[in-house]
């Protein structure tokens, strides 16, 4: 039968939820913004600061394998993976040892929250920005915290640190392996002896420094070791290597109080990460596509090997800084042994603003690099050459910008 049914009435009856459903979805006042009616658009820029680096093609295409539940035996094995590549890359032989759930930030509050306790005693050495972010974090804990100071460029000896040692006999002493915002590298032979001679546990924080300059986890005597993943390893922000030596685990599972945070509570990501000997428990969605990435970025360094890996970070940040100074440009750090084979930093040049020259080679050539940071804000800017990065094609990349900036920015008459 065709055309509109005659003789047949129809009835509508709206029951109390299905108006209530109806004036739900006609309420909305917020638009979808257009923006994300639009397709994805990321540009390609050569990431040549202080991280992070970009991400090799081996690494992008673990990021994008499927997502497997986070408790599944395939996941704990490739957790398990991650925690050998830990080991290689630290030199260590510590059970406990994991990657945290979130950036290098979050490995330092890992380290502190975890150890520190209020009124402990904790040394913490600053000659940049990253002391100073642990000293705050400790501050936070209620720790009574002293400070061991040197001006960004220089390093600590043995003799500056046993005096703090001496002085205010703390529990823990931070120092930064990798100082990002000054461009040095801290030497750690004898640290670790001189603390434990001292009663004192030994923190070290190298996120910048990790398969780019030599460190030594058990050798050295560093009892807590974190790392960051978007530097020398090349994979993505958000995973962060730790481990801790039997010393640093005794004082944190036998603490008096529970730590601040249970996101990065020990007790829980010990066992979620199979170093306890008991069934792993759920404790967190950790990242999974993250640790895809960080598992790759330790297996491409294992399979370099470190000291190949050592050695090409120090002949390519050599050959840059011969350039740099080819060009008139003054390397921050003085000394030649405490350059950071990462992160260079240069002095900015007399009459030039800093922000003028990065401006310029990021709009100019696509190329990043950075101002200083904390107490070398305004006095440098840094060059960043990790990992995948680290070639002699981005050296003389960045060179030939740099002589095309400093040619084409503004400078004032002095």
């Amino acid at each position: 039968m065709h055309g509109p049914m005659k003789g047949i009435s129809v009835t509508l009856r709206f029951t109390p939820h299905l108006i209530a459903a109806v004036r739900t979805m006609s309420s909305t006042t917020v638009p979808p913004s257009p923006a994300l009616l639009q397709p994805l658009n990321v540009p390609y820029r050569l990431l040549l600061g202080p991280g992070p680096s970009n991400v090799p093609p081996r690494i992008q295409a673990a990021g994008a394998q499927q997502v497997i539940g986070h408790m599944h035996p395939e996941m704990f094995q490739i957790m398990d993976d991650i925690k050998k590549g830990i080991q290689y890359a630290f030199q260590t032989q510590n059970p406990l040892t994991i990657a945290v759930s979130g950036s290098g930030h979050c490995a330092m509050e890992t380290a502190l929250f975890n150890v520190v306790e209020k009124g402990d005693v904790v040394l913490i050495g600053v000659k940049g920005i990253w002391g100073e972010r642990a000293a705050d974090i400790a501050e936070r804990i209620g720790a009574e915290v002293h400070l061991l100071t040197k001006p960004p460029g220089e390093a600590f000896t043995l003799k500056d640190v046993e005096k703090g040692l001496s002085e205010h006999k703390p529990s823990l002493f931070f120092i930064t392996h990798g100082e990002s915002s000054s461009g040095v590298v801290q030497p750690l032979d004898g640290f670790g002896e001189l603390c434990h001679r001292y009663n004192c546990l030994l923190l070290v924080d190298s996120v910048a420094s990790l398969g780019g300059a030599p460190i030594f986890m058990d050798k050295q005597g560093i009892d807590i070791l974190y790392s960051g993943s978007q530097k020398v390893l090349n994979a993505p922000p958000g995973t962060a290597p730790i481990s801790f030596s039997e010393a640093a685990s005794k004082k944190m599972f036998s603490r008096k109080t529970k730590p601040p945070s249970l996101y990065v509570d020990m007790s829980w990501l010990a066992n979620y990460w199979g170093c306890d000997g008991k069934p792993r428990t759920y404790h967190h969605t950790g990242p999974i596509t993250n640790f895809f990435t960080l598992r790759e970025g330790l297996a491409i360094l294992a399979e370099k090997g470190l000291e190949p890996s050592w050695q090409m970070h120090r002949e390519n940040t050599l050959r840059l800084h011969k350039g740099l100074e080819a060009l008139g440009l003054k390397l921050f750090v003085k000394d030649p042994e405490l350059r950071l084979p990462t992160v260079t930093t240069v002095s900015v040049p007399v009459g030039y603003e800093w922000k003028d020259i990065i401006t310029y080679l990021m709009k100019n050539h696509s190329i990043e690099i950075t101002g200083g940071l904390g107490p070398s804000a305004g006095k440098v800017f840094r060059i960043g050459l990790m990992g995948y990065n680290s070639t002699q094609a981005n050296v003389d990349r960045v060179l030939d910008a740099l002589r095309d900036a400093l040619k084409h920015c503004p400078k004032s008459k002095i």
